[in-house]
């Protein structure tokens, strides 16, 4: 903000945050709808009836994926059960796999066998506790199905790189936008994967309920709380 005062005739881009200036473009994600409808996914695959939630820095943005997810969770099958925990309280939080497997191996000898991440790099402790707990996780942001294969069920899209990508086109057109441009389920801004990688674990029933909740959410009729604004 101080910066883009400071260069007015700049243009500027910045994720995740909003500055009401004339020359910034603040690029800003409906997180808690991918959150939603990956939460429904594990409640589906669950066979325990209980799934687990890794946050990394215990911030409103990551409390914004842990209420979704619980959220999606319990519309798909309203007796799951939701384990959750944070690794930290600072940015070392999203860096720490150790911690992360930690909490992942104590949160499946609670009975959960699905846990879905929003922990930075520290997600790959995640995926190495599921992996030897022979339980399902889910992946964050980028499309990780392909770190371990069989392991991750699927992944919590957040394009930033289509957000960034689209924003710099645009600037490089001439027809650079300032103000907030939102990203969710509607615009592909927001997404769960399906590939080569997880396309085998993802059956016929679970894509069924889940497409059709995806539906319902963009055309307004399901609501997805959302942490911003239930806090307030």
């Amino acid at each position: 903000e101080k910066v883009a005062k400071r260069y007015p005739k700049l243009k500027f881009a910045i994720v995740d945050s909003k500055v009401d200036l004339p020359n910034v473009a603040s690029l800003m994600f409906e997180e808690q709808e991918g959150s939603f409808l990956v939460g429904m996914i594990a409640a589906l695959k669950s066979k325990s009836g209980t799934i687990g939630f890794v946050g990394g820095m215990d911030i409103p943005l990551i409390r914004r994926f842990e209420m979704a997810y619980r959220a999606g969770a319990q519309y798909a099958r309203p007796d799951i059960r939701v384990i959750q925990n944070y690794i930290g309280v600072t940015n070392e939080a999203f860096t720490d796999p150790t911690k992360a497997k930690e909490l992942t191996t104590s949160q499946a000898s609670q009975g959960a066998d699905v846990v879905f991440h929003a922990a930075g790099t520290s997600g790959l402790g995640v995926f190495e506790a599921a992996e030897n707990k022979k339980i399902y996780a889910i992946g964050v942001d980028s499309n990780q199905n392909w770190v371990k294969p069989g392991v991750v069920l699927t992944s919590m899209l957040k394009r930033v790189d289509v957000a960034v990508f689209e924003t710099i086109q645009q600037a490089k057109d001439g027809k650079f936008v300032a103000g907030v441009h939102k990203f969710d389920l509607k615009n592909k801004g927001i997404d769960y994967a399906v590939d080569q990688y997880n396309k085998a674990l993802m059956d016929a029933s679970t894509t069924t309920k889940v497409e059709q909740a995806k539906t319902k959410i963009i055309a307004g009729k399901l609501p997805v709380p959302d942490y911003y604004k239930e806090k307030k």
